[in-house]
């Protein structure tokens, strides 16, 4: 059985080692440079192109809807146009009916109330911060994971400089938004680790010399499944936390549920490191429907609040069902959930779950030729080196975990191969439940800061053993692609020819 967490006397040791060895201007300055690459490649040229692309024609103007209204009103067939000149700036007062719930087009009315709805900036300026906050965090993650300040550098650079990371985070669509929610409750389960931990050490020692000095009547029987901890605040945040995400895209329930499952799973397996006689019957049975009453009364009323706009207005779609808001809500979930799981429908960009390790059919957002040969594309591919290393490293780390003698990396593979694996899996694996259903290949940025930071796990494994001009020649190679591709991420002008360099596989096209 592979050890699944590192000590927290090795842990902090490291840390201190690293923060000894690493000059404070370099602490600084690195991870500022890395979220300046972040800003410049997000914000630049954030207003181009000046049209609604892709799935903006229905999160934009969605946003505008809830500030005029605080639900999703009807527009017109042909509003693109006007909303984009300025001449129509709300719907009409009918509700629509829609399929994700409303946080994260609240999000991007933030970015229109600060701007305008006229303005592309302003369309965009949301996902783009959340696009930079991204990078940030999964700095935060991979250092809470590995502890090592180069290796946490590393994790930022990869999805600073990854396409896929840079188009979501110049268009107005949901799933940056998850990505960067998803990641900062996944922050929040680790911080936990450390503080249970703690919290759980203390209570079995205790318990332990209370049974030597003054042993009640079934004491012992009862320590034999050791505490019920429920002063956890890390817990409940992450249970909030992915409420919003819950309340950005229902994929995110995947995510919630499989984290949770995880942490209870750990809190057993530290119960087991602690000494407690019946670690797993406790941590399952006694510490499981704690942690539940934590987490999911905390997440669920999160996502209540976040359909506030339509609990109390009577004009969004469905709200007249039930003269009970709550009924009237439930209702339109099922509608959304049949909705969700029966979409067919044709798309020349659709791809399959089954095929996103293979990069086989990234998404397209954009495209206008202009009469001097020249094109303005935007597309999703990610930077194809780091994407198929990082799907390598996967497969590493599961390997890792499979069989009990494999190191991964020395100290930090176990709680990092675990939530990096879990993470990938439920963001990726529930898909391939529904076949039929039509996908798009921009949904898996969710899975992009587990990859990242499995692919930096190999090469700490790497570094480890002297193989530090590899590492260099590979972080070379990634910059020049990404550098390479850069244009078709941030919509710059190329003469046609050029374009067609950046086909790799003839599905890109």
């Amino acid at each position: 059985m592979p050890r699944l967490l590192p000590t927290p006397e090795r842990a902090a040791a490291a840390v201190d080692r690293a923060a000894t060895r690493i000059p404070r201007a370099v602490r600084i300055g690195v991870p500022a440079a890395i979220i300046g690459v972040a800003a410049a490649t997000r914000l630049i040229g954030l207003d181009s192109p000046a049209t609604l692309v892709f799935d903006e024609t229905y999160y934009v103007k969605d946003a505008a809807s809830l500030l005029a209204y605080g639900y999703e009103g009807r527009w017109p067939d042909d509003a693109d146009a006007q909303f984009e000149s300025g001449a129509l700036t709300r719907p009409d007062a009918d509700g629509a009916f829609v399929a994700h719930p409303p946080f994260g087009k609240w999000l991007i009315a933030a970015g229109l109330a600060a701007v305008g709805t006229a303005n592309p900036v302003g369309w965009r300026l949301s996902t783009a911060l959340a696009g930079i906050a991204l990078v940030a965090l999964v700095m935060v993650l991979a250092h809470l994971l590995l502890k090592n300040f180069t290796l946490s550098m590393v994790a930022g650079g990869l999805i600073a400089i990854d396409g896929n990371a840079i188009v979501m985070s110049r268009v107005a669509l949901l799933d940056g938004l998850l990505a960067v929610t998803v990641v900062a409750a996944v922050i929040m389960l680790v911080k936990d680790r450390a503080d249970y931990r703690a919290q759980l050490a203390k209570r079995v020692a205790r318990s332990g010399r209370d049974d030597v000095e003054h042993p009640p009547p079934n004491r012992r029987a009862r320590d034999d499944w050791g505490p019920a901890i429920g002063a956890r605040p890390w817990l409940i945040a992450f249970g909030a936390t992915f409420g919003l995400a819950a309340s950005i895209k229902w994929s995110a329930l995947y995510l919630f549920a499989a984290f949770a499952l995880l942490s209870v799973a750990l809190d057993a397996i530290d119960r087991r490191r602690a000494g407690v006689p019946f670690w797993l019957s406790g941590g399952v049975l006694l510490q499981g429907p704690v942690s539940f009453a934590l987490t999911v009364p905390v997440a669920a009323a999160t996502h209540l609040l976040t359909w506030a706009g339509w609990l109390t207005t009577s004009g969004g779609w469905g709200r007249g069902r039930d003269d009970n808001a709550l009924v009237a809500l439930a209702d339109y979930q099922r509608e959304v959930y049949e909705y969700h799981v029966g979409v067919t429908s044709e798309h020349s960009y659709e791809a399959p779950a089954a095929l996103w390790p293979l990069l086989s059919r990234p998404t397209y957002m954009h495209y206008e030729a202009f009469d001097d040969g020249t094109v303005v594309a935007i597309s999703g591919i990610p930077n194809p080196l780091i994407w198929w290393l990082a799907w390598a490293a996967i497969i590493l780390i599961a390997i890792g975990c499979a069989f009990a003698r494999t190191r991964i990396h020395r100290a930090h593979d176990g709680l990092a191969a675990a939530i990096v694996l879990t993470g990938v899996a439920a963001g990726w694996l529930p898909w391939l439940l529904y076949p039929e259903r039509t996908m798009f290949f921009f949904y898996t940025i969710v899975l992009v800061p587990f990859l990242v930071i499995g692919l930096t796990m190999i090469v700490g494994g790497i570094l480890e053993r002297g193989g530090r001009v590899a590492v260099i020649v590979l972080g070379a190679l990634a910059i020049a692609v990404s550098a390479f591709f850069l244009p078709l991420w941030m919509g710059l002008p190329l003469p046609i020819d050029q374009l067609s360099w950046r086909y790799w596989l003839p599905s890109w096209v």
